[in-house]
């Protein structure tokens, strides 16, 4: 097939392309190249990706409705799957603006162009952080998710809607789903695993949310891979729901699915893990819980199952040694 990919250059996005590359498709990837972290680290995943004569990348804001328009003309994509997103709960308190932009306006000009140039698959990528402030565990796809406790949660949420209301208007198959904090090799430098890691190998402090009272469902990026590939060709149909337990809407061909671990981790477990595969002890700087974080994620996976047969299985030790791998190898350290 030929699948266009938003956020190619990202983390996620790198690692699927990767991935559907392999498997004979090709891919049109875009990405803008926004200088939220490193663009080396950005344009190392891209020069990768290149090496395949099936991979086309673009640079542009995806916001740009017109020149998305041309290239959904010329590309005509089987699929599309939207991965190009502002991430980041922290830096949402002091750039909301860059949020409604490359979240918001950007989805809408996305879904625009799929009402033009019609996709036989819509996919687009949401958070954990939906959830906000439910208590209730672990989250299910059915959960109501009106409190969300920061901006960046918001926007997601807000893509979220613009997709249904799409899917519902102009019957165009949609399944957003919601991640639960991936990790791997390649990820990116603002997430504690990227940071811990550094820092440790440096013999600095590192910033000890919480006190490490936190819970995280922490997710393989190969294991997030493999659900994405295995929901391409699972698109939702009115009326046909796979359990009681479907969150398949009711008036359009849309569908919301978690993919995580299933298997919450302390924060505290995850930094001796780290500590193992670097073979050093970090330096703790404990610190209170910071404006707009949850105390515990923890995904329900049934759906993904019930639809794919497939649920993530690969633990954080064996997760977070690969990085550290990765991480020795790509910097030298």
């Amino acid at each position: 097939m030929k699948i266009l990919v938003t956020g190619s250059a990202g983390f996620i996005g790198f690692h699927l392309a990767r991935r559907l590359l392999a498997e004979g498709h090709a891919v049109a990837g875009i990405d803008a190249m926004v200088p939220y972290y490193d663009l080396r680290l950005k344009e190392a995943r891209h020069g990768l990706l290149a090496r395949s004569d099936a991979f086309r990348p673009m640079v542009f804001d995806l916001a740009d409705g017109a020149r998305l328009g041309t290239v959904m003309a010329e590309e005509r994509p089987d699929i599309v799957v939207h991965l190009a997103a502002q991430a980041g709960v922290r830096y949402a308190m002091e750039h909301p603006e860059s949020y409604i932009h490359n979240n918001v306006v950007a989805t809408y000009a996305l879904v625009e162009a799929c009402r033009h140039h019609p996709v036989q698959h819509l996919l687009v990528a949401s958070t954990s952080s939906a959830y906000g402030a439910n208590t209730s565990m672990p989250f299910r796809e059915t959960d109501a998710v009106a409190t969300p406790l920061n901006i960046y949660a918001a926007t997601k949420l807000a893509t979220e809607n613009i997709a249904h209301s799409y899917a519902h208007l102009w019957k165009q198959p949609t399944t957003a789903f919601r991640f639960f904090t991936v990790y791997g090799p390649w990820g990116r430098p603002d997430m504690a695993l990227f940071k811990f890691t550094d820092a440790i190998l440096k013999g600095r402090p590192i910033d000890v949310y919480n006190h490490g009272m936190m819970e995280r469902d922490f997710t393989y990026v190969d294991d997030l891979v493999e659900a994405i590939t295995r929901l391409i060709p699972r698109r939702p149909e009115i009326g046909r729901p796979v359990s009681p337990a479907d969150s398949l809407s009711p008036v359009a061909p849309y569908r919301l699915v978690n993919i995580g671990n299933a298997n919450p981790v302390r924060l505290l477990e995850f930094i001796a893990a780290i500590e193992r595969a670097t073979g050093r002890e970090a330096i703790r700087n404990l610190m209170d819980m910071q404006p707009g974080e949850v105390l515990k994620t923890w995904a329900d996976a049934s759906l993904l199952q019930a639809l794919t047969g497939y649920r993530p299985t690969t633990d954080v030790p064996t997760g977070v040694a690969a990085f550290v791998a990765w991480f020795r190898e790509h910097y030298g350290a």
